[in-house]
């Protein structure tokens, strides 16, 4: 597993706000109910993401949740480091202590390019491209 459902929930809702693409507030429950994602769930994790500076929250009628930054300057990465950490993209395949080119474990010849290109493709992948595939994929079904 690349990621945890609270991250697979992040994802989904910030790609939901950078669709969005006018940089406008978007209610919590308007993200939970297109995104089918548990409201209480979704509030917890959306307030991570604004504690770490990468959405902001207002409060009243016009207020909701909105990027911090433009969408083409958020990586997936970005956003697996805040609500999952990033450790085990550093980490032995089979956890172990010492794992390295020097002293490798039984998996590291093969595990070690795969997470190589799993972490590219996080930092590579901003949320511009994923609101954009998204928007094509909208587009493009029956």
């Amino acid at each position: 597993m690349l990621y945890s459902a609270a991250c697979e929930y992040a994802i989904r809702a910030v790609t939901h706000i950078a669709l969005r693409g006018d940089g406008g507030f978007v209610k919590l429950r308007q993200i939970s109910e297109e995104e089918d994602i548990p409201s209480p769930f979704l509030a917890s994790v959306l307030q991570r993401l604004v504690a770490a500076g990468l959405l902001e929250s207002a409060r009243g009628p016009t207020g909701g949740y909105a990027l911090s930054a433009p969408p083409g300057e958020v990586s997936l990465h970005d956003i697996k480091a805040i609500v999952d950490g990033t450790a085990e993209l550093e980490e032995c395949a089979v956890g172990l202590g010492r794992c390295s080119d020097e002293v490798p474990c039984p998996l590291h010849d093969t595990w070690k390019p795969i997470r190589e290109e799993i972490k590219r493709y996080l930092e590579e992948t901003t949320l511009e491209q994923m609101a954009e595939a998204l928007a094509a994929k909208h587009t493009n079904t029956p």
